[in-house]
């Protein structure tokens, strides 16, 4: 079968060669997707790189993380997954970018049957992150007010979108006009661009010197920094991401106006298992429950059957341009997912 793998480090055009692999083996706790359509991330531009240190397996490997496909062979335990089209996260988060894909049954979920194969490409990852920022993390009730920074993005427009859906003043921050206007028609009240605009100002002056509830912080680095002024008293601080330089994960935080603000700092990952205390013995790290997943897809389908939020495709291109189309991510020009079709 023909796959996408990094074979040195570099731009997406010189990391990337399309490789004849072995098809993927079914084993206990693991599916295997033919797949239908896969949607890029932002990390995987990292991945070329070479500066993703969570996903970092030795060169040649297969680059991505989500697909969109039918099962066709399950391990022990996951029969009840074959011949379901799903949304699923590749074993460790790479190799998905191949037209069959070893799939987690842990991170494997029923496509939403409203969604058609690239629309499905666009609900996982970026409603489930959303959701456990927002509900899980970020505690946001109606008519508090929220703050999604890259508002167009992938995740971020499914965050001004849920937010707003569960009753929330949404404010939005984007680098363009098209996007600025894309967060206002899915509900922010307020559009700000973070290449103009003093954003913690403006966010100040939108809430009568009062400052948001909750942010969803999906850039990281300086962004975070000057964002703290517009926390309000008790507020949730949630960092969703490093959009924005992925070596803002080794920067320090200033504690001092954590402290002066009197809000809260959390994180969010989205990484589901059935066993959550044995990867946290592991790794070291909290992660949630399958049970919590499926909890978050129930809510997030019935939101969607609503017409409370709907998925945002930017672009769809053909799988065999992928290069291209990471390195049109990386120049921050597109809104909502991009997704690769493999039909």
């Amino acid at each position: 079968m023909h796959a996408w793998r990094v074979h040195r480090f570099g731009d997406p055009r010189d990391a990337l060669q399309i490789d004849t692999v072995e098809q993927p083996a079914a084993r206990p706790g693991a599916v295997v997707v033919r797949t239908l359509t896969t949607p890029l991330n932002y990390n995987e531009v990292d991945g070329c790189h070479g500066r993703y240190r969570t996903v970092d397996p030795p060169l040649p490997y297969t680059l991505g993380m989500e697909v969109v496909g039918e099962v066709i062979d399950a391990g022990p335990g996951s029969e009840h997954w074959l011949g379901r089209r799903v949304v699923a996260t590749a074993v460790g988060a790479f190799g998905a970018h191949a037209q069959q894909v070893l799939a987690s049954a842990d991170m494997t979920f029923e496509a939403p049957e409203r969604l058609d194969d690239v629309e499905a490409a666009a609900f996982f990852f970026p409603f489930h992150v959303a959701h456990l920022a927002l509900v899980e993390r970020g505690h946001l009730q109606p008519g508090q007010t929220l703050l999604v920074h890259a508002g167009a993005g992938g995740v971020g427009s499914a965050a001004v979108q849920l937010g707003a859906a569960l009753g929330a003043r949404v404010i939005a921050t984007a680098g363009s006009d098209e996007k600025l206007g894309l967060c206002r028609e899915l509900g922010a009240y307020v559009a700000l661009n973070y290449r103009t605009d003093d954003v913690a100002g403006a966010v100040i002056d939108a809430t009568d010197g009062r400052g948001v509830d909750v942010v969803c912080d999906l850039v990281g680095g300086d962004t975070t920094v000057r964002t703290f002024p517009c926390v309000a008293l008790g507020g949730r601080y949630v960092l969703a991401g490093f959009s924005g330089d992925i070596g803002a994960e080794d920067a320090g935080i200033v504690p001092r106006p954590i402290l002066f603000g009197n809000f809260d700092l959390c994180g969010v990952m989205l990484s589901y298992r059935h066993d959550p205390l044995a990867a946290k013995r592991a790794s070291g790290f909290n992660l949630f429950s399958r049970a919590d997943g499926e909890r978050v897809h129930a809510h997030l389908v019935e939101l969607l059957d609503a017409g409370a939020i709907r998925t945002v495709v930017g672009r769809i291109a053909p799988w065999t341009d992928l290069p291209v189309e990471l390195e049109r991510l990386a120049s921050r020009t597109t809104v909502g997912r991009t997704v690769l079709d493999w039909r």
